[in-house]
């Protein structure tokens, strides 16, 4: 059964084509390729939620010590049959926590829009559906952007607390924001540009501190859909009643139109 439940820190770091095959070949000695590897890629697909007013995702770029979203994750594209899993992911003080359920597709959705979960069936976590089921009932979600990636990835050979990621080709669209629509849309960086993400559930190895340095390799912060979205308010900087400069963390500050609904207020108390 796959792991549905992860506790664990991450770091990212941004870098081109050169600096990626460099670190990649180093890291091998110490690491080996994740199962789905089979071939260069696999391709991850990701919907996320988020209320009208993107009221998850203002959260998150004002930095809060705890922020959480909901996502609906596939590997590859799905039908409607497919299995598919839908993620609370939670960070807290730097802490990630990633909670998920494993559903079909179309159950997925209807849980998602109806806020009622799906018959129990043995493939899922009760558990996490019953937490999702309440945190559908704090929030007015909407699928609001498709966002997929080709990944490597890679586990420490010694100990399965260490995993590293490698995400390029990122794309994403708000228009046909459903799964099974297939894994294309905009691209959201530079061509030949890495995400590298170290995914440890404690320290990381002294070895693994010694490589990043040599490779000249520091720390960035980069959400993929946080960037998606400061990307939207750019491309609409010049609508009047969208100000890309407005504060993300009170609802006084928000244009009259875009004021949180009732359960949206839950983000703010």
């Amino acid at each position: 059964m796959a792991i549905e439940v992860f506790n664990r820190y991450e770091s990212k770091y941004l870098m081109d084509h050169a600096a990626y095959e460099k670190i990649y070949a180093a890291l091998l000695e110490y690491m080996e390729k994740d199962e789905y590897n089979k071939n260069e890629f696999y391709c991850i697909s990701n919907l996320y939620f988020d209320t009208p007013h993107d009221s998850l995702i203002r959260q998150s770029l004002a930095k809060p010590k705890y922020k959480e979203k909901l996502r609906l994750r596939a590997y590859g594209v799905p039908n409607e049959d497919a299995k598919v899993y839908l993620e609370i992911k939670k960070k807290v003080f730097g802490l990630v926590n990633k909670r998920r359920t494993a559903l079909k597709l179309n159950e997925a959705y209807e849980f998602v829009r109806t806020g009622q979960p799906p018959e129990f069936q043995p493939y899922m976590n009760a558990q996490v559906l019953d937490e999702i089921e309440y945190f559908l009932r704090l929030y007015d979600l909407e699928p609001k952007v498709y966002l997929s990636y080709d990944r490597k990835a890679l586990f420490d050979k010694t100990s399965r607390d260490l995993r590293i990621t490698f995400d390029t080709n990122i794309r994403c669209r708000r228009y046909d924001v459903q799964l099974e629509r297939g894994d294309y849309g905009e691209q959201l960086m530079q061509p030949g540009q890495w995400l590298m993400e170290v995914k440890a559930e404690k320290t990381v190895p002294a070895w693994l501190s010694k490589m990043l340095s040599e490779h000249g390799l520091y720390r960035t912060s980069f959400s993929k859909y946080g960037n998606e979205y400061k990307k939207l308010l750019k491309n609409r900087r010049m609508v009047p009643d969208l100000n890309p400069n407005i504060q993300l963390n009170a609802v006084s500050d928000l244009p009259t139109t875009e004021r949180a609904t009732e359960k949206e207020t839950v983000l703010y108390a």
